[in-house]
This record gives C-alpha cells, structure tokens and sequence, in this order.
C-alpha cells in the first residue's frame, strides 16, 4: 500500500493510493519491456516518480494536456489524483513514441481512467486549447515554451519540473520569449524546481 509523504497538502482517499499503487507496479513490469523510468531508480519510484509527479497536482476544472508524457508522469498521477478529489478534469496525453502510448492506453485501460492518448509529435498534434499544460524532463525551457504556445489556452498555465539548471533555463528562455512565472521548490529534490508559466509571447 502507497502511503503519501507528510508534506503532500491534499487528502487521498484509500481508492486513490490503491489506483496508485496499481500504477506504480504497472510501470515498474512495463519498464522491464521499454524505457519508462531509468532502472537505477525502480527500488525507489514511489518516491522519484509518483510523489515527485504528485507535486504538480492542482485543482482545476478543464482540459490538462500533458506533453511528451512517456511513462505518464506528470500526466497519469495527475489524473489519478484529480479523480479521487473530483475534479471535473480533461485528461490529454501526448506522446510520439508509439510503445510508450501502447503503455499509456494500457494504464487508461486497466486503471480505468478516461484520458486521451495523442500517438503524434507535439509540434504535429492537433492544438489542444488546453487549461493547464505540463511537462516532466522533456525538453529545454526555449523548447517548451514553444511547444506549450502551440497548445495552452490564452489564460493557460503551463507547469514544468525542472532540475538544477532551472534558473539558467529562464535565462537562457528570456532571450526569445516574454512570459510571466512562479518557482516553487521541489519537494523531492532540492535542487529542482516547478515552474509554473503563463502570458507566453515569442520576443
């Protein structure tokens, strides 16, 4: 049984930790076939990766597209945990790696949640208008601040975990785009960051 860290701020529910842990053991098994999480990290991937993804969770009522989502982190923890609070959330997950979404549509499957798997590249999907845009070791800040302009709804926040390099990365971002943006410190590694963005603008 999964148990939430003391510093996780929102209730879960039983169902909600067994739906977790469900996934969990379906990523570990599916890791073993392909590439979802780096196998040094297994004996430890509730902390490294369901708890850390936990972090990005926020209340929202409409439609989250998670991009580049591999394994289903952010995405698949997300939308977990926005079922067990009952969030009226729109699910989207992207991802061109065909086995990776096969891995996906399994998890929809048998965890029974209703996502959407998008089997296309990010910058070839159709733009998803989305709420809340979120990413998890994809892609440099420049690179998905231009992935998430093409997808984010004009009021949309986009939410990115981010490692050590975070501060350079908004600098290095700054250099082609305007854009507004909170830090909150990683709760798993302090080091990283969470980035939470909106008023996106190409420079």
């Amino acid at each position: 049984m999964m148990h939430p860290p003391d510093w996780f701020a929102h209730d879960v529910s039983r169902e909600t930790l067994d739906k977790l842990s469900a996934y969990h053991d379906l990523l570990i098994k599916w890791t073993g076939k392909i590439n979802l999480i780096a196998k040094s990290t297994i004996d430890d991937a509730a902390h490294r990766h369901i708890w850390d993804s936990a972090q990005v969770y926020q209340p929202v009522a409409g439609k989250w597209a998670d991009l580049g989502s591999g394994g289903g982190l952010p995405g698949v923890v997300v939308a977990i945990l926005a079922a067990g609070q009952g969030d009226a959330i729109n699910m989207t997950l992207v991802e061109s790696d065909q086995r990776k979404a096969t891995f996906l549509r399994t998890c929809a499957r048998t965890l029974d949640m209703p996502m959407t798997i998008i089997a296309q590249r990010i910058e070839q999907a159709e733009p998803q208008g989305a709420d809340v845009i979120s990413a998890r070791a994809l892609a440099t800040l420049s690179d998905l601040l231009g992935h998430s302009q093409r997808h984010i709804a004009p009021s949309g926040t986009a939410v990115f975990m981010k490692g050590g390099k975070w501060a350079s990365e908004i600098e290095e971002a700054r250099k082609n785009w305007w854009f507004s943006y909170d830090v909150t410190a990683s709760k798993t590694n302090p080091d990283a960051a969470i980035l939470r963005i909106r008023d996106i603008e190409r420079a």
